[in-house]
């Protein structure tokens, strides 16, 4: 039984990271925070079937520790500051845990197991003022925030640590990836949620910053897919994960509002401090290495993920209100 840590396994990614490496049979461990209130309602349904082990991206001796105790195969790094506005607000912490935090991942292989494969969670964002439409793995990096920054210190250190010590070490280079267990905070959801909530008559607008902001946007379940495939090479490498497709963010809630009866010029207005101070105005990537070295393709189109995430929140959303009730 091959054994796997997943960092961040209380997210999006880890969450269906988690259920695709527990259907192929692995003995999974999940990385958690210390912290007085817990939230697992991701990975509540694989509590019994995993195990979850305490350590901090900011802490190397706890990683060294949880290296030996678990003894896995593969690493997965999903851990991060992850949701970008916060970026401008906490750089240095996001610094901490996305480049540095990454460091301390890789030194703990180093140090403890090179045999040990591992997969580092790069982002769109690093492309960020793009040098070229579509991002392929040779487009210059030009990231226009706190996050983008810390992220390519990240995807340059596994390079580096995969050429300096010969560690089997992987960057996917993942564009937007949505789903139903996506935070709130994040405007897919944010645009899902606020739909079933003006369904169910629990509000009447939903405030949106740039409109005309472009993005790649896929299914996670389909991205966890390709971090797996990364590992299972027989040479470490570096592979964009995206659709090739580009929609707005007004296309986005047109067929969410569409797609629940409702009319979405009637109820999203602008509000401009949700603008970012740098804003990246058109991310779409180009995953022909991915679908010709690992086989991948995404599985769920566009539209079918917009109605998915309506729907879940639609039911979500309807069975809250009949509690508070």
């Amino acid at each position: 039984m091959r054994r796997a840590l997943i960092t961040g396994v209380t997210g999006q990614d880890g969450s269906y990271l988690a259920e695709l490496l527990l259907a192929k049979g692995y003995a999974v461990s999940g990385l958690v925070r210390r912290a007085s209130t817990e939230n697992f309602a991701r990975i509540e349904h694989l509590r019994d079937r995993m195990v979850l082990v305490q350590a901090d991206l900011l802490d190397q001796l706890s990683l060294i520790g949880v290296l030996e105790q678990t003894q896995p195969d593969e690493v997965y790094n999903l851990a991060a500051m992850s949701f970008v506005p916060s970026s401008w607000q906490q750089p240095v912490l996001t610094a901490e845990f996305d480049a540095v935090g990454v460091t301390r991942v890789l030194e703990a292989i180093r140090l403890v197991n090179r045999r040990i494969r591992f997969y580092q969670a790069s982002s769109s964002e690093m492309f960020g003022q793009v040098r070229e439409v579509p991002q392929t793995e040779a487009t210059p990096f030009h990231p226009r925030s706190p996050y983008g920054v810390a992220k390519v210190y990240g995807h340059f250190i596994t390079v580096n640590y995969r050429e300096s010590y010969g560690l089997f070490a992987c960057s996917g280079i993942l564009f937007n990836h949505e789903s139903p267990r996506r935070g709130r905070e994040f405007v897919t959801r944010k645009i899902s949620d606020g739909v079933a909530r003006i369904k169910h008559g629990l509000a009447k607008d939903l405030a949106l910053g740039n409109l005309d902001a472009q993005r790649d946007w896929g299914f996670a379940g389909d991205y966890v897919q390709a971090m797996w495939l990364m590992l299972q090479q027989a040479e470490p490498g570096d592979y964009i994960v995206a659709t090739g497709e580009a929609h707005t963010v007004r296309e986005f809630a047109e067929l969410a509002f569409a797609h629940a009866g409702l009319d979405w010029t009637e109820h999203v207005r602008h509000d401009a401090t949700l603008t970012r101070p740098a804003e990246v105005d058109q991310l779409i990537g180009d995953a022909g290495k991915a679908r010709s070295l690992l086989g991948w393709q995404p599985s769920v189109s566009f539209r079918e993920l917009v109605h998915m995430m309506v729907d879940a929140d639609t039911v979500a959303v309807g069975q809250r209100d009949r509690v508070y009730r």
